[in-house]
């Protein structure tokens, strides 16, 4: 049973992975290598002066992997409700989680099928975005969104501070108080 699956390993999903790994959650990525990001260039990102976007998301990856965060290459399929959390289905594998969070970028098709709510996109090209509330919750008690699935700006900046804040608010569930990490210089 992991405590957080994050469906999406972009900037939003391993920046999520990383706080929560961090903070000693177990944690899973399921990314099935489709990031919109692998196609991009950025000299816009805070604390990198440019970076190819293929470059980044390997960063996150492995910053997320460092603290112990599990990735998959795999799609997930179908997410059911358990009595205590969720099964997260991909062709092969049937995972166990707590809390999912979505931060699967344009694509709403599973969020939709298994009964998400979704409005209208606000940002060009993005058709449907979750209906969350303002911590990222979804209308699924334990299903939560992050980044341009959320309807938040695409730039790779503001999407990872998305997931951070989600990976945040979920921590602070779990743990029954406000999580809060700050590392000192050594």
């Amino acid at each position: 049973m992991f405590d957080i699956t994050i469906i999406g390993a972009g900037p939003t999903g391993a920046s999520a992975a990383l706080f929560a790994a961090k903070a000693g959650k177990k944690v899973l990525m399921i990314d099935n290598d489709k990031s919109v990001t692998k196609r991009a260039w950025l000299e816009n990102h805070y604390g990198v002066m440019e970076i190819t976007g293929p470059e980044l998301v390997e960063i996150g990856k492995k910053q997320a992997a460092k603290f112990g965060a599990e990735l998959v290459e795999a799609t997930v399929e179908n997410i059911e409700k358990l009595e205590s959390g969720f099964s997260v289905q991909t062709a092969e594998h049937t995972y166990e989680s707590k809390h999912v969070i979505f931060a699967t970028g344009m694509l709403a098709d599973l969020a939709e099928k298994i009964g998400l709510k979704t409005k209208p996109g606000t940002e060009p090209r993005i058709k449907t975005i979750l209906d969350l509330d303002p911590n990222g919750k979804t209308n699924i008690e334990g299903i939560w969104g992050a980044g341009t699935i959320a309807g938040v700006s695409m730039h790779t900046i503001i999407t990872a501070g998305d997931g951070a804040k989600v990976a945040i608010n979920i921590i602070s569930e779990l743990n029954g108080e406000r999580y809060v990490d700050h590392d000192m210089m050594k």
